[in-house]
């Protein structure tokens, strides 16, 4: 995803006063954050796209990131990252750079009421996303493997020229609401593309392995759905009324879609 703006890792800033005092209160246990990065580095220590983490891998990271907050990387509800100011339209995001690398990458998605994260892919990687307060809707999708159409069949009143569509199946349509189970995402199934709509304002830790890479091929796609009866002759390609499948479009990124990157100041991350 394209940010907005600067980014600037927590790397050489000198300790908050109130980062000093948590340490503190916490003896000699390091702070949720650094036990993430230093559990995000095993695990994720093969760094080859479509590589998924052990089963073991994946329940270390997520017991973390389940019992993690916003208080544990500084952020609270009444900060200026989640006022909608915006009087119509959709509201601008903010995105907090925590840590990135070849290997993965952590950041935070700060949404204000009706703040929309549009659906896109997360191409062969493995992605753990906590929401950290408020409520969203999330909708997310999986591929069918089918051939991809072309735009002659794609429904005129949707589009006129497509440059094709892919069939793909829901997997998760619902509202969650912190507290609540980290989500995760594979390369191939968990909801690889989703959609992210906050009901209220809300944060999302997201950790990525590995993480977006032009270079390397990783790009962020973007998509419009529409629903399965859209298309004439799909009918052959699932059973039933394809309740549950909707037609997959690539697009550019949405004009209304701004992340602004902003300084993530909360607890430092010590890499050793």
């Amino acid at each position: 995803m394209k940010i907005e703006g600067s980014l600037e890792s927590e790397s050489g800033r000198p300790s908050s006063k109130r980062s000093r005092k948590r340490r503190r209160r916490a003896g000699s246990m390091p702070a949720l954050v650094q036990r993430l990065f230093e559990t995000c580095k095993e695990v994720f220590a093969d760094g080859r796209a479509g590589s998924v983490p052990s089963p073991e891998d994946v329940d270390r990271l997520r017991f973390i990131l389940d019992n993690m907050d916003a208080s544990d990387v500084g952020l609270s509800q009444n900060m200026p990252y989640f006022w909608n100011t915006e009087p119509q339209g959709t509201p601008p995001i903010t995105y907090l750079h925590v840590y990135e690398c070849d290997l993965f990458s952590i950041g935070i998605f700060c949404l204000p009421p009706s703040g929309v994260i549009p659906l896109h892919n997360h191409p062969g990687m493995t992605v753990f996303s906590k929401l950290l307060f408020g409520s969203m809707h999330i909708k997310s999708y999986d591929w069918v493997d089918v051939p991809k159409y072309s735009s002659d069949v794609i429904n005129p009143a949707h589009s006129v020229q497509s440059p094709g569509v892919s069939l793909a199946k829901v997997k998760t349509d619902a509202i969650f609401t912190a507290p609540c189970d980290t989500s995760i995402l594979y390369p191939a199934d968990g909801g690889n593309m989703h959609c992210f709509t906050a009901r209220t304002s809300c944060a999302v830790l997201d950790v990525l392995g590995p993480p977006y890479s032009d270079p390397e091929g990783r790009h962020c796609t973007y998509y419009n759905d529409f629903p399965y009866a859209s298309f004439p002759g799909a009918a052959v390609l699932v059973p039933g009324e394809g309740e549950g499948y909707a037609w997959l479009e690539e697009r550019e990124k949405p004009d209304d879609f701004v992340v602004f990157g902003a300084k993530y100041r909360g607890p430092r991350i010590m890499e050793r």
